[in-house]
């Protein structure tokens, strides 16, 4: 199974609306196998926002990221990544698809509730900034025989 690395943002989180986040990717079927509710660091910020280091927008981004708790979390299934980035729908929550994380909860492209990597190699990366290999956890949900078609 692949993995990816999802992140609930101060907003969601002072929203109260980590349950509904979590539970729409619990529904998808994918599974939770790593999560903490936390106040991210200036260094982990940094490391997991590289990319928008030195654009207009980073300092401001960086700012909101440390305001408040934030819920780092690893999830687990087939094509991860992508399955993910659908369901939490486009960066700018009024382009979001009704349906997505984004298009039903969120307004404004600065408080977007959440980050999803955007690759599996973004995905890696950001997974080890927030966990070690130690916190991921396996498990079988029950439903996975009618999640997937298996071939092996």
């Amino acid at each position: 199974m692949d993995r990816t690395f999802v992140m609930i943002k101060p907003d969601g989180v002072a929203r109260g609306l980590t349950g509904a986040i979590i539970s729409r990717l619990e529904k998808k079927g994918l599974k939770l196998v790593a999560a903490r509710l936390v106040c991210v660091t200036e260094t982990q910020v940094m490391d997991q926002y590289r990319e928008h280091a030195g654009k207009p927008f980073f300092p401001s981004l960086k700012s909101y990221v440390m305001s408040g708790p934030c819920m780092p979390m690893v999830w687990e299934g087939r094509n991860a990544v992508a399955v993910v980035r659908h369901l939490i729908g486009a960066t700018n929550p009024a382009e979001a698809a009704p349906g997505t994380i984004r298009g039903d909860l969120g307004l404004d492209t600065g408080r977007n509730l959440v980050h999803a990597s955007d690759s599996p190699e973004s995905a890696a990366r950001e997974i080890g900034i927030h966990f070690t290999e130690k916190d991921l956890v396996e498990y079988r949900r029950v439903e996975e025989p009618v999640l997937y078609e298996w071939t092996e």
